[in-house]
């Protein structure tokens, strides 16, 4: 438990340094709301429209994708840090796992998700069975 002991002392710190703030910000703050002050803040521009509006599923998998390759930056770093301990094992790990994002990244890229106008592109459809 003794190497706990630094750890708790500063989450101890973190915390109450955080409630004396808050603390004293209470106590000492201005208290006259006014219908501006208590309206959400937007970038300066006024807020339009309804906070809940529905976001397309492509914002969701492009931030899905970033976070996927965000991940493999940082485990970049210690593998580079470590090559020459690793050796030509660590190389070949490496190497699968570019192999494995690359698959990846090829399979999102041939599903369009990478297309970033205004309208998706869609695969042609066979004209040459035409309808009689």
């Amino acid at each position: 438990m003794d190497g706990w002991l630094g750890v708790v002392i500063m989450i101890v710190l973190g915390v109450g340094f955080a409630a004396v703030m808050i603390g004293l910000s209470l106590l000492l703050g201005p208290k006259n709301p006014t219908p501006e002050k208590l309206a959400p803040y937007e970038c300066g521009m006024p807020a339009v429209g309804d906070a809940r509006e529905r976001q397309s599923v492509k914002f969701y998998l492009v931030a899905m994708i970033f976070l996927l390759f965000d991940i493999e930056v940082a485990f970049l770093y210690p593998w580079a840090l470590a090559i020459r301990d690793l050796g030509w094992p660590g190389f070949v790990q490496i190497v699968t796992f570019f192999l494995i994002l690359l698959v990846g990244f090829i399979y999102v890229w041939r599903k369009g998700l990478l297309d970033w106008g205004s309208t998706a592109r869609r695969p042609r459809r066979d004209v040459s069975s035409k309808a009689a």
